[in-house]
This record gives C-alpha cells, sequence and structure tokens, in this order.
C-alpha cells in the first residue's frame, strides 16, 4: 500500500476520470498488494478477474506510517507491478482481529491460491515473515491485522455493479 499519487500522472488521470464519471470527489489510497512486482501483476489481475474481494494489512503498518486505518467508504486505486492503475475499489468492511480469527469466508474473499483458511494462514505467514524480517517486529497468530473487503467500481467494464443488459 502506497499513498504516492501526486507524482504519478497515470493515477492522478484514471481517477479524474472516475471522478468526472461519478462526480466522486473523496479522496483515494494507492494499492499495491503484495511485496513484489511479480505478486502485484498476480493480485491485480485477480481484482480484475473477480476473484479477489479482500485483502489484509497489519494494523502496526498504519501506526508505524502514520496512515489512518481504512473505514467503509474509502476508495483505493489498485496497481500493479510497473504502479499502473488497473482499477478503483471501495472498501466495503473492514475488521481488526489477530490473525488466528480470520475466517475461511474471509480466506475465500481474498481470492489466493484454493480460497481455503489453510492456504491463507500459510501464505500470509509467509509473506508477513519476509516483512518481519526487514523491520524486525514478530508476527504471530495474536498480531492484530486490518481486514478489507471491497468492490470494484472502475472502469465500467469492471464494476461490481454493471449494469444489466437487456
Amino acid at each position: 500500500m502506497a499513498n504516492d499519487a501526486n507524482n504519478d500522472s497515470r493515477i492522478r488521470q484514471f481517477w479524474n476520470a472516475y471522478a468526472e464519471a461519478t462526480r466522486a470527489s473523496t479522496t483515494f489510497a494507492i494499492l499495491q498488494f503484495g511485496d513484489s512486482k511479480v505478486l502485484a501483476d498476480e493480485l491485480a489481475a485477480l481484482v480484475i478477474a473477480g476473484t479477489k474481494r479482500g485483502t489484509t494489512s497489519l494494523r502496526r503498518d498504519f501506526v508505524a506510517l502514520g496512515w489512518p486505518e481504512p473505514k467503509p467508504g474509502d476508495f483505493g486505486i489498485v496497481v500493479d507491478g510497473n504502479k499502473t492503475p488497473r482499477c478503483i475499489v471501495r472498501i466495503v468492511q473492514v475488521d481488526v482481529k489477530p490473525m488466528r480469527d480470520v475466517d475461511e469466508t474471509f480466506a475465500s474473499d481474498e481470492g489466493g491460491g484454493d480460497g481455503s483458511l489453510s492456504w491463507w494462514m500459510s501464505s500470509h505467514a509467509r509473506f508477513f515473515n519476509r516483512q518481519s524480517a526487514r523491520d524486525g517486529l514478530p508476527v504471530d497468530n495474536d498480531t492484530e491485522v486490518v481486514l478489507e473487503r471491497f468492490e470494484v467500481v472502475w472502469p465500467p467494464e469492471f464494476s461490481d455493479r454493471r449494469p444489466q443488459r437487456t
């Protein structure tokens, strides 16, 4: 996750197209999922495909980076590994809980692997342990995570609320 949109004209133009079409005037976060270019590309593709409708972050990262925790109604621009904007999402639900309390439904909503809770736990343990190795802070089942569910709102061809064709 990053919030440096003002330095990238592609991201600003993407948001402006959405804001003009919908009369939106709120701010947005930049969401680059994963910790590598390859993973960011894969996860952005899952969002576009309609498979990924959730994401998880360590709660402590928001505090450390001085970012507000997400809340329903917030917008994010999902970017790929090249920071190319792929879609705009709107947060519809946020929960904060220890990793051990993540459930099968949320694991499935995140859209990775086979969608199971065991796959989610395994993949997030690996991901957060890589982060832990960088920042020196341990991650375990008691570590609080921020679980966000979202819907795609832009561009229209990827939107979860496409008009029905008759």
